[in-house]
């Protein structure tokens, strides 16, 4: 029996898919990531299946939807126990070894895992059982108190090193000691099992607050481009977070902001680049690992007049995908294909001859990798707060937010810069009435289907 293949898992936080070099930015510099991507496949059009952190990231280790998994709001988290893809490569023998930021909020912090490394471990009080509600009330703060308004992040960003940063160091030095001792074992001098290794490195920038060394900081300042006078959508949902230029922050403050964002990327892509070097230093061949980069969700950063994320506009839903293994497919291929984080559970099990479990909202993508010619359902989703619901299908992204709000529906092949709302077009009424059916299979909409249990993939 062959041996299972080891796994290096690269993930960041809020990283827009386009600042990179290899997506064609030329002022971000992002060597590493550069490398991966020209030896490697590129998935242009994937999807997270939340645009935010938490459900975000549980859905894409349970490999289900936030409404398959229920974890469909921020703070929720997968019940104890619950299958992932760590928990599935842990029972095959596999180390399973996690450093840095999971973002899992309940009473199960390993999920699977069987390792963990860095900082962000915590249980929020909603997940206490048995917590006595009046004494906790006694502490709770104000929103207001608790985290910074959007305008206030602008303007407090620049030179300085805020506390993500620091955990990413701790993360980074964590996972240089593992690699050390899980391949050379240099004091105990114990011989190597040869047992195969998921690692997976996950950091927290380039997360708020946005803060940079100096030398970074100064590069970008006067480079980076700045979303200005932008269109901001008629759209209740689609305008809210939005930032006016000159009334709630100034220009300059943009500036710091854009220039401090970019410094924290390249920052990312410097410690990838060390986790990268220090496997090569230990006498591991990288061509005979699967590694897999990819971010939670993107970033508005000022397009459309909004930031953050929570949004189904390209740069706050897509996300970057890089999955690399010369030793198995060839590289420097783009995919255009519609795929999704939730995709990543039956891609893995595949590559590593596992069994891909029932249930999943999960494609294997090995077909695409391998550059077949395939029948590929081209159809990805997201939801937000379990009433908002994104489909996309080739070039069109249907939005549904409610009975209450207007739908939304964009053709990126006319307009990529989602600025023209196609819903009422007439050319377009046939197709949507089959985006309103998938919309009630998937649980969404006035006639959700009651009796819905995954995507059906």
């Amino acid at each position: 029996m062959k041996r299972r293949p080891n796994i290096l898992f690269l993930m960041d936080d809020q990283h827009r898919p386009d600042l990179f070099g290899y997506a064609g930015n030329d002022i971000v510099r992002t060597p590493n990531l550069d490398f991966l991507a020209q030896t490697g496949v590129v998935f242009r059009n994937a999807y997270t299946p939340y645009p935010q952190c938490i459900p975000a990231r549980q859905a894409m280790m349970s490999g289900q939807l936030p409404k398959t998994c229920q974890c469909e709001e921020f703070g929720e988290d997968l019940v104890p126990g619950y299958e992932t893809f760590s928990r599935l490569f842990s029972r095959y023998a596999y180390a399973t070894v996690a450093c840095g930021k999971l973002h899992h909020t309940g009473l199960d912090q390993m999920q699977g895992w069987t390792h963990r490394i860095g900082s962000e471990m915590h249980i929020t009080p909603r997940h206490l059982p048995g917590k006595q509600e009046e004494e906790f009330k006694r502490y709770v703060r104000p929103k207001s108190e608790t985290r910074w308004s959007i305008p206030k992040e602008i303007q407090r960003s620049g030179i300085g090193k805020a506390r993500q940063v620091k955990e990413d160091e701790y993360t980074i030095q964590g996972a240089l000691n593992f690699i050390e001792e899980y391949f050379n074992s240099p004091y105990y001098d114990k011989e190597r099992v040869n047992q195969p290794l998921l690692l997976k490195v996950s950091l927290t920038q380039p997360h708020y607050p946005y803060t940079a060394d100096e030398e970074k900081f100064n590069y970008y300042l006067n480079r980076v481009p700045l979303y200005l006078n932008q269109e901001v959508s008629s759209h209740p949902y689609l305008r809210e977070k939005e930032i006016k230029v000159g009334v709630d922050v100034s220009e300059r403050e943009i500036r710091r902001c854009v220039a401090a964002y970019y410094s924290m990327i390249e920052t990312v892509d410097e410690h990838f680049g060390t986790i990268l070097n220090a496997l090569e230093y230990v006498g591991q061949n990288l061509d005979d690992w699967i590694i897999i980069y990819t971010c939670d969700h993107g970033e508005m950063l000022g397009e459309h007049g909004v930031w953050m994320k929570q949004k189904f506009y390209e740069a706050s839903a897509r996300v970057p995908l890089i999955i690399r293994w010369p030793k198995e497919f060839e590289g420097n291929i783009t995919r255009y294909e519609n795929v999704n984080l939730c995709d990543l559970f039956a891609t893995l099990c595949d590559l590593a001859e596992l069994p891909i479990p029932e249930g999943l909202d999960s494609r294997s993508l090995v077909p695409l990798l391998k550059n077949h010619d395939v029948n590929w359902r081209n159809e990805t989703i997201s939801q937000y707060q379990g009433k908002y619901l994104m489909i996309k299908w080739d070039d069109l992204k249907y939005q549904y937010y409610g009975e209450d709000l207007p739908e939304v529906l964009f053709d990126l092949k006319k307009d990529s810069s989602e600025c023209i709302d196609y819903i009422n077009d007439s050319k377009y009424q046939d197709i949507l009435k089959k985006f309103r059916k998938r919309r009630a299979e998937l649980g969404f909409g006035p006639d959700a289907d009651p009796d819905y249990k995954n995507a059906g993939y």
